[in-house]
């Protein structure tokens, strides 16, 4: 891939190859989530209070009837996810004859803000109506209003500890058994207090990662639930009325009795608090609770688990969908409008030695260093700047908590990006022979207004591909936590907002990347890879200070910010991949702006729309 003069047979069938991988793998994908046809999934919109809503997938088994109704379990993703996240336990327990219904909490995904600023403690993300509408409508006749039973993993743990605790206050006052038979709770404890625990009228199952980042936060400071007060807590708030409390838990061991929904279990995997759910222990431990709670006899063992599968199958489809907006790229470069933008390439610059060299390495570690040191810093500004999304209120101006650190911290390393070129030009390139034309960076208005048009096109492909799988197969492109979803429309309103400013690094990654990394005799693939390490390093760093402490403490280097780095799972992997693109798109058309503007618009989209946002709808 050096020039949009590839052939132009070449580019065709790369394109058409992207494609068939993107529709086979999707396919498959949805083959797993839908067990071969045996589960019925489909979207549902249920009206709430306050005129919001929450948006579901329902997985409906085959098998559930108004003759022979199934278990419901509603499962809640946490902070930062939509339903997809979370897909895996409602492929599994679908699986086995339960009938899910996997919600997009407020202010995430599909689903309505809340007029909450605690939606999560006050209305479960969406999971209170949500019980309620399926305990109290004829509507799904296939279900057993006996058996109804919530899960969620973080905050859509604490919102299953609370559910459990609002339906046992109603049944207390009403004199009846709580709606809610059965809840279990991942990767939470700050809600297992006497408070929440002395009303719960439900069976609770709990499982804690070992090493959870959050543990610090305990009343131990640590992830260890044998002998955590929360964990006793829990289990003693089903058997101490029995004369039979612990001081010490009995990890895995199920004590009370489900019938008068006393039952309690703990689990305590050892693993850190995002990759919980990602385990085949945690998920096999949630359906050996459902199954016992419920009485199922399902001939699928516990071991026998496909929803890795789906995984593997969105990997390949993300990947694929990036790597077809490179060829589509190249054709439509060969429109008479969009033809104008492609120029020669600009010489690349000589290999650096000497003083170069140690100029070149020296910029690559103080860049790096900044991003490292900055990105905490300016999360925490983010929070003084944009008060309303910070504290959970509705608004429009740049609504999206997490997504306002992130900005913040690319406007300045993308401003010192510019700064550290300019001075690394200004008092040693110029003396070494590189000129401005080397960099790629001459247009005009013209130019710059069709090569908008252009990547707004290719953005409109790559999107427009994705709302085209999921409508006839259902499925997104996705690797755990990491994915690219559909959007609404108000969404492109953000988008409007959020780009420019994530532009000013984005343009200065391009400039770095095309103009003082491309080396004369340099093999493309080194350039790159030395590419994504120089625009990724700084986050990794972070990653690295805070799992290195973690293991050497036992508690992460930053405590308060710890959701902050956990976002870095997601975002790292894209600025490693931003360089790629940037020289793809910048061997096309011999300039540095097509890459940047593409990138913005697809790469901004994905962030927007996998992150919660308080918008006022």
């Amino acid at each position: 891939m050096t020039d949009a003069r590839e052939p132009l047979r070449a580019t065709k069938t790369h394109l058409l190859v992207s494609i068939l991988v993107i529709v086979l793998a999707s396919f498959l994908a949805s083959m797993v989530q839908d067990t071969h046809g045996r589960v019925h999934v489909q979207d549902i919109k249920i009206p709430t209070e306050n005129g919001q809503w929450v948006v579901a997938d329902l997985y409906k088994p085959r098998t559930a009837t108004r003759d022979n109704p199934a278990p419901l379990v509603v499962v809640v993703p946490g902070f930062q996810r939509s339903k997809e996240a979370l897909s895996n336990i409602a492929i599994e327990l679908s699986r086995r004859g339960v009938v899910v219904i996997l919600i997009d909490p407020y202010a995430q995904g599909f689903s309505s803000a809340s007029m909450s600023r605690r939606a999560a403690t006050k209305e479960g993300y969406g999971l209170f109506a949500v019980i309620e509408y399926a305990a109290d409508t004829p509507n799904m006749n296939y279900i057993d209003r006996e058996r109804i039973g919530a899960t969620g993993h973080s905050a859509g743990g604490n919102a299953a500890i609370h559910a459990a605790s609002y339906f046992g206050k109603q049944a207390i006052r009403t004199g009846k058994p709580s709606k809610l038979d059965s809840v279990f709770v991942s990767g939470y404890m700050l809600s297992m207090t006497d408070e929440v625990l002395d009303s719960v009228r439900s069976n609770v199952g709990v499982s804690y990662a070992f090493y959870d980042e959050g543990a610090y936060r305990n009343e131990l400071k640590n992830g260890d639930m044998r002998y955590a007060p929360e964990a006793i807590r829990t289990v003693n708030s089903g058997i101490a009325s029995n004369g039979e409390g612990i001081s010490e838990v009995e990890i895995g061991r199920y004590y009370g009795n489900k019938e008068d929904r006393t039952l309690r279990v703990v689990h305590n995997e050892r693993i850190l608090h995002p990759f919980q759910p990602y385990i085949t222990e945690a998920t096999a431990n949630q359906l050996e609770y459902f199954e016992r709670v419920f009485d199922l006899e399902p001939e699928i063992s516990l071991d026998d688990q496909v929803w890795y599968w789906k995984e593997l199958l969105g990997l390949i489809a993300l990947v694929a969908a990036l790597v077809a907006v490179v060829p589509m790229g190249r054709l439509l470069l060969q429109v008479p409008y969009f033809k104008p933008l492609v120029h020669p390439l600009p010489p690349a610059l000589a290999k650096p030695r000497g003083k170069g060299k140690v100029l070149f390495w020296s910029t690559f570690v103080v860049g790096a260093l900044i991003a490292c040191f900055t990105y905490i810093p300016m999360a925490e500004l983010s929070q003084k700047l944009f008060v309303a999304a910070s504290t959970r209120q509705q608004t429009w101006f740049f609504p999206q908590r997490m997504n306002n650190a992130v900005m913040l911290w690319a406007v300045l390393n993308g401003t010192i990006g510019y700064l550290i070129f300019w001075l690394s030009y200004r008092f040693f390139g110029r003396q070494h022979g590189v000129v401005p034309e080397m960099w790629g960076a001459q247009t005009s208005l013209n130019e710059l207004f069709r090569t908008f048009v252009l990547a707004f096109a290719l953005f409109t492909f790559y999107f427009l591909l994705l709302f085209t799988v999921y409508y006839f197969l259902h499925v997104d492109y996705r690797f755990l936590f990491m994915g690219v979803r559909t959007f609404q429309p108000p969404l492109l309103i953000l988008l409007a907002m959020y780009v420019p400013f994530f532009f000013i690094f984005l343009l200065s990654n391009s400039l770095r990347i095309n103009g003082a990394m491309r080396f004369a005799g340099d093999p493309e693939w080194k350039s790159m890879l030395v590419g994504g390490f120089a625009n990724s390093l700084g986050l990794m760093l972070i990653v690295v200070v805070q799992y290195v402490t973690f293991a050497l403490t036992g508690t992460v280097y930053w405590t308060d910010g710890w959701l902050y780095v956990n976002l870095l799972f997601a975002v790292v992997p894209m600025m490693f991949v931003l360089p790629y693109l940037n020289r793809f798109f910048f061997n096309m058309t011999g300039r540095i702006y097509l890459g940047p503007m593409t990138t913005g618009l697809i790469f901004i989209m994905i962030l927007i729309s996998n992150t919660v946002i308080y918008l006022p709808f």
